[in-house]
């Protein structure tokens, strides 16, 4: 474990702040205000970067959004997540590129291998586009002409004309489980995204992937997105994380679950079978609670816990190997400014070079 780590919190654009899990809260829905006020507690707290995620079906749009509070921002790194599926990636550059001047040079980007809304394309083909889609990406933010004969993407283009402040493709963070993912992502991102997992299974992933872009003639960066519940004692903490879900529905739960569109994911099944070999508490290694999963597709874990013990739990993710956590909690704002007085002061951080 060297240098330090990129602590990164999550506006919740896609319909995803509660005060109790499955249960929807007027004050807590997606909207400009609600976003923005998450990501300048963020900005205020000392967090390095601020996921934007995106999702077609639910809550605001990203880019506009990521567009809105660029100029609010004074030195906090925005985290912009785009569907690939519903993006040409020529023009996508340059929206890259213009947010990117918008915010002094402090744009990253979360790749996400979506469908196009309406459509389904199988698991392989549509890492394939996105494969081809990063590397669009990447030649035309750095400044190069395109030639693309692709399967998905045919084109011939120059740059844009408009380039990031650095001249050069901002960081791409990128995950999922499955093997089209992990060859897409030991090709094409800087840093590979997971969600959470056991300790040995967060290290054989490590592992793999190092050995998948060394064939490229690459090496990854590693990310953990997983979410928080910290208190000054462990009991308050467990009684925070229970009290989230005292008021679930399993059948509602259910029903969030389905809605996502990557419902039917590797990195969702994995998920679930964390939830399934859990004990009765729900907990399936020390401080690794997946009761957030019962009302949450996706990233469906939380590190719960004192302040002494998140930061263990971090400082041993770290010493894996992982340089980026991208950290959220309910409600998104309030659990942030825990986070900021609890703990992060206390990690040596800061934004990814």
């Amino acid at each position: 474990m060297t240098g330090g780590c990129e602590v990164s919190w999550f506006s919740a654009l896609c319909d995803d702040d509660y005060e109790f899990l499955g249960v929807p809260d007027a004050a807590l829905r997606s909207s400009w205000e609600h976003c923005r006020d998450i990501v300048m507690q963020a900005e205020s707290g000392g967090f390095d970067n601020c996921l934007l995620p995106s999702g077609y079906a639910l809550g605001i749009d990203t880019t506009a959004f990521a567009a809105g509070i660029a100029p609010l921002l004074r030195r906090m790194r925005l985290l912009m997540a785009v569907r690939i599926g519903e993006s040409w990636p020529a023009q996508l550059a340059r929206q890259i590129a213009t947010i990117d001047r918008m915010l002094g040079g402090r744009l990253t980007v979360n790749i996400i291998s979506s469908d196009l809304p309406g459509e389904t394309l199988a698991s392989d083909p549509r890492y394939e586009r996105t494969r081809e889609a990063m590397h669009i990406l990447r030649t035309l933010l750095d400044g190069k002409p395109l030639d693309h004969d692709g399967i998905f993407y045919r084109m011939r283009v120059d740059p844009p004309r408009i380039t990031t402040v650095s001249g050069g493709c901002p960081q791409l963070y990128f995950g999922g489980l499955s093997e089209a993912a992990r060859e897409a992502a030991a090709e094409g991102c800087d840093v590979y995204l997971m969600w959470p997992d056991t300790m040995d299974a967060v290290r054989a992933t490590i592992a793999d992937l190092r050995a998948r872009a060394s064939r490229h003639g690459r090496t990854l960066r590693f990310g953990y997105r997983v979410h928080v519940v910290v208190r000054e004692t462990e009991a308050e903490a467990r009684a925070a994380a229970d009290r989230l879900l005292s008021k679930l529905d399993d059948a509602e739960g259910a029903a969030i679950r389905a809605r996502s569109l990557d419902a039917q994911s590797a990195g969702v099944r994995r998920q679930a079978e964390l939830r399934e070999t859990a004990g009765d508490a729900g907990y399936v290694e020390d401080n690794l609670w997946t009761g957030i999963g019962r009302a949450r597709s996706g990233c469906g874990a939380a590190i719960v816990g004192d302040p002494d013990q998140v930061l263990a739990k971090l400082q041993a993710y770290r010493a894996e190997g992982i340089e980026a956590f991208i950290l959220s909690g309910y409600p998104h704002a309030a659990e942030a400014d825990l986070f900021a007085r609890h703990v992060l002061p206390r990690l040596d951080h800061g934004p990814l070079a």
